[in-house]
């Protein structure tokens, strides 16, 4: 397999949407008619509980994890190739083929792209997102915080090459652009408040 292909084996690999297939095999229902209507693990531990919740964050932070690692393998871990893929698999994730390109926001995805790229970042970023939810409840917001500063922290811990930063701050301010809607809940004080309880 060629670098190209792999990129493009990424982005399927992200487009594969846990989420959906795990809601539609609990109950028979498109998760994007329900809750929020997103494909992601808050959406689903709201709407159809804990358990599948939890199984879709793993599973949309592994694919992220295994988008990056199998570009390594091939290219001898050229952390710019890595990057690129990173960036393949949260685009995959976004905007799926699968589910003509409506996507989640990619936050778990990022998180294992992150893993694989730049773990002590992610460390300092996770820090950050459960200080942030903690006090104010809000997924939301740690995300949108832990994606934005992720960048920094990368920048601060690694000083990768300049591609490696430039695919780093495109998936973080992605994720950013990505949660459009909740910034807009957050300002006029509508958006969803976290309770890690969901649906019985």
């Amino acid at each position: 397999m060629t670098p190209t292909l792999a990129l493009i084996a990424a982005y399927l690999l992200g487009g594969v949407p846990f989420g959906y297939l795990l809601v539609r095999l609990k109950t028979g229902q498109d998760v994007r008619d329900m809750g929020s209507g997103n494909i992601g693990a808050t959406n689903v531990l709201r709407t159809t509980g804990r358990a599948f919740g939890i199984l879709t964050l793993l599973l949309d932070i592994a694919k992220g994890w295994f988008a990056v690692w199998m570009m390594g393998r091939l290219v001898n871990n050229d952390p710019v190739w890595m990057a690129a893929a990173g960036v393949a698999v949260v685009l995959g994730h976004a905007f799926p083929i699968f589910l003509k390109f409506q996507g989640g926001k990619a936050v778990a995805s990022f998180v294992g792209v992150a893993l694989a790229l730049a773990p002590m970042a992610l460390l300092a970023v996770v820090v950050i997102f459960v200080m942030v939810v903690a006090k104010t409840r809000f997924i939301s917001l740690g995300s949108i915080l832990g994606a934005a500063l992720f960048p920094l922290a990368v920048w601060l811990l690694y000083h990768p090459l300049w591609q490696v930063m430039l695919a780093v701050t495109f998936c973080g301010f992605f994720i950013v652009w990505r949660h459009s809607a909740n910034i807009a809940r957050l300002r006029t004080g509508t958006e969803n408040v976290f309770r890690f309880g969901g649906k019985k």
